[in-house]
């Protein structure tokens, strides 16, 4: 069992940076794939980046690809968004997940077993 709990988020300008970071709790850190969803308003919960177990691995949506950064920390249990270039369009909650079963990430939100309870990103135009 796993318990993920993120922090990070806030209201920035359009074009700024910001990091979220995902705190989770248990020995088995290390063997789930991670990965980062977020959800606007009046809209679905969407993939956003995932990496592999050790982090070698690293998949994103198009929509965010170049400009936001995953990564992981397997000694300190905690896995990282960079996001740069930051768009109105990137508000949501986002959301940190833990897929226990395989060893890369895919971008089916039912693959992954545990959810934070998700931080706020606000971006101003």
């Amino acid at each position: 069992q796993l318990e993920l709990v993120e922090s990070g988020g806030g209201l920035v300008q359009a074009g700024t940076s910001l990091r979220l970071s995902c705190a989770v709790s248990g020995r088995t850190f290390s063997s789930h794939v991670m990965a980062w969803f977020r959800q606007a308003p009046g809209k679905e919960r969407e993939f956003v980046a995932g990496a592999s177990r050790s982090g070698g691995d690293t998949i994103y949506a198009d929509s965010v690809r170049g400009r936001f950064t995953i990564s992981r920390d397997n000694a300190q249990n905690t896995v990282y968004l960079q996001m740069n270039s930051l768009k109105p369009e990137d508000t949501a909650v986002y959301y940190c997940a833990a897929d226990r079963s395989r060893a890369i990430p895919i971008k089916l939100l039912n693959a992954y077993d545990y959810w934070g309870q998700g931080t706020q990103v606000t971006v101003s135009s």
